[in-house]
């Protein structure tokens, strides 16, 4: 399905690449870029211990800004329960990942968005059981190939405490971030998601608070 609003109506450091908000991406994406000198993030996973839509809108913002410092970015939505990218950059859902994971012989099916160095390689249709499949020799081979593709990949993933998605792939990529939306997230529901990360021994690089007033 495709959206009528465009990339830049939605995503602040698109709309306003001058605000405050456009600026807390910025520096968030250097921090990032120097939390590991010895080990480069070169895949990067976000999730949210509860459902929330600044959850996406974070791994959009987020990718933007890492391409408008001139690196290639792949933003792979993973969130097989309810993915958002495709309608934050208005771009077809009709094959995805799922089709790269069950199809490994076929291209891949990334798409071009209208921010230069930015490509999305979006849900694709929705499988039976995200989890499995999330958790398969097949994807843990796609990974391979996602790597080669861009300077930095970021995953989209369901939100720890309601589903275990996000924890099968953290365990697969260089950094995590936990994203909480301010005056939403419970922080009792925000400590167990931080738990259940490091018990399976994810890299936890931080927390990036949404939505927060200025």
């Amino acid at each position: 399905m495709l959206v009528t609003s465009s990339p830049e109506q939605v995503l602040i450091t698109l709309r306003e690449p001058a605000s405050a908000a456009a600026e807390a991406y910025r520096t968030l994406r250097t921090n990032i870029l120097f939390s590991s000198l010895d080990k480069p993030i070169h895949t990067l996973l976000l999730t949210a211990a509860e459902p929330t839509p600044e959850k996406s809108l974070t791994a959009a913002n987020l990718a933007v800004t890492m391409a408008q410092a001139e690196q290639r970015v792949l933003l792979v939505d993973c969130d097989l329960r309810q993915p958002a990218l495709h309608t934050i950059f208005g771009i077809s859902n009709e094959q995805g990942l799922t089709s790269s994971i069950l199809d490994q012989d076929a291209p891949l099916a990334i798409q071009p968005t209208d921010v230069p160095g930015l490509s999305l390689l979006p849900s694709g249709p929705l499988p039976p059981r995200p989890a499995d499949l999330l958790g398969s020799r097949r994807m843990e081979g796609l990974l391979a190939r996602l790597r080669q593709t861009a300077d930095i990949v970021i995953f989209d993933t369901p939100p720890v405490q309601s589903y275990t998605d996000a924890l099968v792939l953290s365990t697969r990529v260089d950094g995590v971030l936990l994203v909480v939306q301010a005056g939403r997230s419970r922080r009792d529901r925000v400590r167990e998601a931080r738990q259940k990360l490091e018990k399976v021994k994810a890299n936890l690089l931080g927390v990036v608070l949404s939505n927060a007033r200025t």
